[in-house]
């Protein structure tokens, strides 16, 4: 439909009682909006001067679509010449405000449209300002080593639109934020001073031609005062200075404004490239809800500095920064992306209708406070747009009279302006309402009665490291008493305190995790519970306080996804990883996580030690199939390609096995198959056996390597050929040649529980055949059981039951029934690797009887669940005293016994049955 019909159509729906003669110039607008333009109302000067000045271009400009006469007006004025632009320019301005504005008030055109005008005017007019006086100093010879070719790029420098242009949503009579950049990188470093001086002298002409008003109006109010520093620094500056001063200076605020930056004009690719850069800054790797205190106290900053406190009155309100007004809203979306959008992409909009959308669809704000925080905010807006409509003045406060009041409720289509005044003020105490309630902290409350050694625990907290700063010690001034009465409904308070006083104290710092704690008071729970419970993770959080983000993500309870599901999410969040290190990093905060969800749904009882066990597995599973590739393209780097078909990974022990705790080590073997190929194809080709083991220490590192994030696996090779003294890396027929003729009984049992892990899928399939071949071959004859015995014997010897409650090591523990399970699966030549299913081969083959086959089962879960939950609570040996009251009951839960003394009695009865068990398979 015709922009004019559209208008006639779509009139402001309010009533006069009494028509303007209308000018010829208003012909084809709908009558409200000829009298609202220029009739007794004069609501909008400014766009009546307008219509008066470009009357030529208007008619055939609306006898279409708006969208087509702003690219009509864009094209022309884009050739235009430096010594004309800063007229065209402002010609320019004249007809898309006058556009935007009849399209605005006329229901034409929605917020979105009026605000992405007038910012594609801002984009085009920089560009073109900055590129024509760029032009003109490589003219003059300014630039050093620039030409002709270097003027469409802006010779390395970039405007970045800043604050409502980065996010398209530019006021109708907005300035524009600029922050003006150059890329040193392109320059000699002995011309880098001279180009920057270049750059500063046409920055500062750019600025002046946007900003400077003439006889012909001003294109935009300029602002290029959120460079770094802007006190000391030129209008101009390097991007390499602009990086140190935000890695050593930047503020919340700064990362706040950073959220809507976008390049708009000059060399965009280097200014994405620097946005990237700058990325850790902005977006923060754990949720930072510290950033909540920073926005609330540049909120009250901002009232006072503007004298904006006290009741909500609509006259004279400032819509932008007052009380419910629109910062806000934009504080309240901006926070809450800086707090969780260094972890999850799909919060990162520039807009702030996108941002609150985003933030509900990711469950961090209510789905109904998103949506009617949006309402507001379009209905502030454009609000906004009308005060500003009428004389073309950058303001946000509402009249202070009455007849300026009636004028911009007319302008929002409201007669009845002390109705449009009442739904203001609702709406305004409402935005208050939701906004504050997340901003404004709650003071503290008074510390519960403590007893003299809870007393004593607490008050030595002052001297930890967590609590130095003056901002930590006032958080965790709130935060404290809620926290010591939680501790009070724990099974044994001192004990609990005691293991969260081993977690305070470890904390290198403080201020973001009780910020984490205060926002969230299910996390106190969480760690009560852990301190109640568990000690080793305890430690273990002290350590990796960070894991505690994933609790906040929406799916920390629900149920395991699957290691295919795991290896998809590693390998998206490896693919956005910058380079290798940056990869290996990423991995261990990962896998951290993961193994932090297995144990605390493990501590409350939501899976199983067995269940536990697998899921430990798939996230070894996952790391170890994610990272492999990795690791062989960065060690490609220099050598070249795996040589011949590749390698393998195959997992041994209790990673075969697919059963880990939470403190499990893996068991690793690399094969490959050089396939005839002598040397790699690199940069550095070295022979293909010394690629592999190289290739091979690369993966242990990467594994192994101590980072600020940790490492992800403690990595033993013991099991290859040949053990210790063997290559790190085994070719596929040697590995075949070895178990064949060499190896010794122990390597074949072994070998019952290998499983691929990663690497080349046919090879994979070749070195399994080889292990059913071996299997298959070697587990006849009494040598098996001989052997198995002798071996047995030596475990004993050299390394007795490490306590009371050893559930491992030992006649008739863990080690002793999976040492006979491998046996069953070897002397039966079945390929199971679990130890359930090599048990069940046992019976099948007559080695035991089934109901002695039924006790081994069964003595495995017991022990199992022992040796699993110690492992989650300490990270040393079980020692009962040491886990507390919360710990000993979570052991006798998982063992499902009353009491200590029933779980000493029915380990010793497990142990010495299942010892005579295997003794009486042995002899057999």
């Amino acid at each position: 439909m015709p922009f004019a019909s559209r208008l006639t159509r779509s009139p402001l729906p309010f009533e006069r009682d009494r028509a303007a003669e209308a000018e010829e110039l208003f012909s084809d607008l709908a009558p409200e909006l000829r009298e609202l333009l220029g009739g007794t109302a004069g609501c909008s000067p400014y766009l009546k001067g307008l219509m008066e000045k470009e009357a030529e271009w208007l008619r055939p400009a609306i006898s279409g679509n708006p969208e087509a006469a702003l690219a009509e007006e864009f094209a022309r004025i884009t050739p235009v010449s430096l010594a004309d632009l800063p007229s065209e320019l402002r010609r320019a301005k004249r007809r898309v405000a006058l556009l935007a504005g009849l399209a605005d008030l006329g229901g034409v055109w929605c917020l979105e449209e009026v605000t992405g005008a007038l910012t594609r005017l801002a984009d085009i007019a920089v560009d073109l300002a900055m590129k024509r006086l760029v032009a003109e100093e490589i003219r003059r010879g300014k630039i050093p080593g620039a030409t002709n070719e270097d003027i469409e790029s802006a010779a390395g420098m970039v405007a970045l639109a800043m604050g409502k242009m980065g996010a398209g949503e530019l006021n109708y009579s907005s300035d524009i934020d600029l922050i003006c950049l150059f890329d040193e990188s392109r320059y000699d470093p002995d011309d880098a001073m001279e180009a920057r001086s270049a750059l500063i002298r046409a920055t500062r002409k750019m600025a002046a031609m946007l900003n400077d008003r003439t006889a012909e109006g001003y294109v935009f109010r300029t602002d290029l005062r959120l460079r770094p520093d802007a006190a000391v620094t030129p209008v101009c500056i390097s991007m390499g200075a602009a990086e140190l001063y935000y890695e050593a200076e930047g503020r919340t605020w700064e990362r706040a404004a950073y959220i809507k930056a976008r390049p708009c004009a000059g060399d965009i690719a280097a200014g994405e490239q620097f946005l990237e850069r700058l990325r850790p800054f902005v977006w923060r790797k754990h949720l930072d809800f510290a950033a909540i205190q920073d926005a609330h106290d540049m909120r009250l900053r901002i009232r006072e500095h503007k004298g904006l406190h006290g009741p909500i009155e609509v006259a004279g309100h400032n819509i932008k920064l007052g009380q419910g007004g629109i910062r806000e809203i934009e504080f309240f979306t901006q926070t809450r992306q800086l707090i969780a959008g260094g972890r999850d992409e799909s919060l990162r909009d520039r807009t702030t209708v996108g941002g609150l959308r985003a933030l509900a669809a990711k469950t961090w704000v209510p789905e109904d406070v998103a949506e009617e925080l949006i309402d507001h905010y379009r209905e502030h807006r454009e609000i906004e747009h009308r005060l500003q409509m009428v004389n073309d003045a950058q303001t946000q406060i509402l009249p202070g009279n009455e007849e300026g009041l009636a004028r911009i409720a007319a302008m929002m289509g409201e007669g009845d302006v002390a109705r449009w005044r009442d739904r203001l003020r609702d709406r305004l105490e409402r935005v208050e309402g939701l906004t504050n309630e997340f901003f404004a902290p709650d003071a503290a409350a008074e510390r519960p009665e403590l007893s003299e050694a809870a007393r004593e625990i607490v008050e030595g907290w002052t001297g930890y490291p967590a609590l130095r700063s003056e901002r930590a010690r006032a958080i965790f001034k709130r935060l404290e008493p809620e926290l010591l009465d939680r501790m009070r409904r724990a099974a044994n308070m001192e004990e609990a305190l005691t293991q969260f006083d081993g977690f305070l104290k470890g904390l290198p710092a403080g201020v973001q995790l009780f910020s984490l704690f205060e926002a969230n008071p299910q996390l106190v729970d969480l760690i009560v519970d852990i301190c109640a419970t568990a000690p080793g993770l305890a430690s273990y959080l002290s350590r990796n306080a960070g894991v505690l983000d994933a609790v906040l993500g929406g799916s920390f309870f629900a149920p395991w996804p699957g290691k295919s599901a795991l290896e998809a999410d590693l390998a998206r969040l490896l693919e956005r990883a910058g380079d290798y290190e940056a990869a290996l990093i990423a991995a261990r905060r990962w896998a951290k996580e993961w193994k932090f969800r297995v144990g605390v749904h493990h501590l409350r009882g939501l899976v199983d030690a067995s269940e536990a066990a697998g899921q430990y597995a798939d996230v070894a599973g996952a790391v170890l199939g994610a990272l492999w590739p990795i690791v062989q393209g960065e060690f490609a780097r220099r050598y070249g390609p795996c040589p011949g078909k590749g390698a393998v990974v195959l997992g041994m022990g209790s990673l075969g096995a697919q059963r880990l705790n939470a403190q499990s080590d893996l068991d690793l073997i690399v094969i490959y198959d050089a396939d005839g190929q002598e040397f790699s194809e690199g940069k550095k080709p070295i022979a293909s056996r010394a690629y592999y083991a190289k290739l091979t220490q690369a993966l242990i590192t990467a594994l192994s390597a101590p980072m600020p994030e940790g490492m992800l696996y403690e990595v033993d090779m013991r099991l290859r050929p040949s053990g210790r003294q063997g290559p790190v890396a085994t070719s596929a027929q040697s590995f075949e040649s070895y178990q064949m003729e060499e190896a010794w009984t122990w390597e074949h049992l072994a070998l019952t529980r290998a499983r691929p892990v990663a690497g080349c899928a046919d090879l994979a399939d070749r070195v399994e055949a080889i292990r059913l071949k071996v299997l298959e071959a070697k587990g006849g004859g009494d040598a098996v059981l001989h052997e198995l015995a002798q071996m047995r014997a030596r475990i004993f010897a050299a390394k007795a039951p490490d306590g009371d409650w050893e559930a491992k090591v030992g006649p008739g523990r863990l080690q002793d029934i999976e040492l006979l399970a491998q046996s069953f699966a070897l002397r039966a030549g079945v390929p199971a690797r679990k130890v359930e299913a090599q048990l069940r081969a046992g019976p099948r083959g007559g080695f035991v009887t089934r109901e002695e086959g039924e006790q081994l089962a069964t003595a495995y879960r017991f022990l199992w669940r022992l040796q699993a939950g110690g492992r989650l609570l300490s990270e040393k040996r079980l020692d009962m005293a040491a886990i507390g009251e919360g710990g000993r009951a979570f052991l006798l839960r998982e063992t499902g016994l009353d009491d200590l003394d029933a779980l000493a009695a029915r380990l010793n009865e497990v142990t010495t049955e299942t010892a005579a068990i295997v003794d009486r398979a042995l002899e057999g």
